[in-house]
């Protein structure tokens, strides 16, 4: 069985956009590594999904902090190399969107998310750490992402339960249907603006999105399961966390086979955040060389 993956047109033309701009930095600057310096920073900030149940609006459903730190290698003024690690949640419930079908359809989720990226940064204009001129420096970034999930439903007592191991829309129990993996890769990007504070530290603000390749970071993706099968295969709480509708079926009918997510459709989570970095390379010179 052949297998490929395709490369989004944006990552490929960001990819020779940083691999043109590092060529086309002035020589000079690669020679004396002008504005070159190693940071450690901390990450504050708010997490968003677009998916099922909160299909194309990011500013809709519950926000949860997010958080993490870098490590970033700024290889001159204009490329920056970063590592890091990101902790958030993810939630959302149909009872709080507008659309009538999904507030009938009365599903809802949350999902802890950490993520492990390494990320390359392009500055559109030179930035060095304790640069006085340099205050608000645009810049876009992307790269590489490994994530794990775990997505949870409430049940009617208020506790949490882990809807992966349900199966709730067959996995892992019906005909061909895989489970979901408890980890993905992703793709990060972004921009943001970055500047200095005194000689030491520097701050940047940024949006950043994830392109997964998964529907299942809300457990939602294809149709309903028949009752009576999921209830053999995992029981009368799978039933529940499956089929959570506010319409009753008249007896002897169910939802089985109809739509209960769109499988057309991948899930993607992001962030908003506000970035302290403090320099843990040696100090700039005066003349912002090293």
């Amino acid at each position: 069985m052949a297998f490929s993956i395709h490369i989004p047109v944006w990552t490929r033309h960001f990819v020779w956009l940083s691999l043109l701009a590092f060529v086309a930095t002035d020589g000079t600057a690669q020679r004396n590594r002008r504005g070159a310096s190693k940071e450690l920073g901390y990450q504050l900030g708010a997490m968003w999904y677009t998916g099922d149940l909160n299909p194309g609006n990011m500013f809709r459903g519950v926000s949860h902090l997010a958080q993490g730190g870098y490590y970033r290698h700024n290889l001159n003024t204009r490329i920056s190399f970063r590592g890091q690690f990101m902790q958030g949640k993810i939630e959302a419930w149909d009872a709080d969107h507008p659309n009538a079908w999904q507030q009938n359809r009365n599903l809802h989720f949350r999902n802890q998310i950490n993520e492990y990226a390494l990320l390359t940064e392009l500055n559109f204009r030179d930035h060095a750490v304790g640069n006085p001129k340099r205050t608000m420096v645009p810049f876009l970034f992307a790269g590489l992402a490994v994530y794990t999930h775990d997505p949870e439903g409430q049940d009617v007592y208020g506790n949490w339960q882990p809807l992966q191991p349900m199966g709730t829309e067959g996995q892992g129990w019906f005909q061909d249907v895989e489970n979901y993996l408890p980890w993905g890769l992703a793709v990060p990007y972004g921009l943001g603006w970055k500047g200095n504070l005194g000689s030491g530290m520097s701050f940047q603000f940024e949006w950043g999105a994830r392109k997964t390749w998964t529907d299942y970071l809300d457990d939602v993706s294809t149709v309903y399961m028949n009752p009576s099968l999921l209830r053999e295969a995992r029981g009368q709480i799978a039933v529940q966390f499956a089929d959570r509708s506010l319409d009753d079926m008249p007896e002897g009918q169910s939802l089985a086979g109809l739509q209960r997510g769109d499988p057309g459709r991948n899930d993607r989570y992001g962030y908003f955040l506000f970035s302290l970095g403090f320099r843990v390379s040696k100090k700039a010179t005066t003349c912002w060389e090293q």
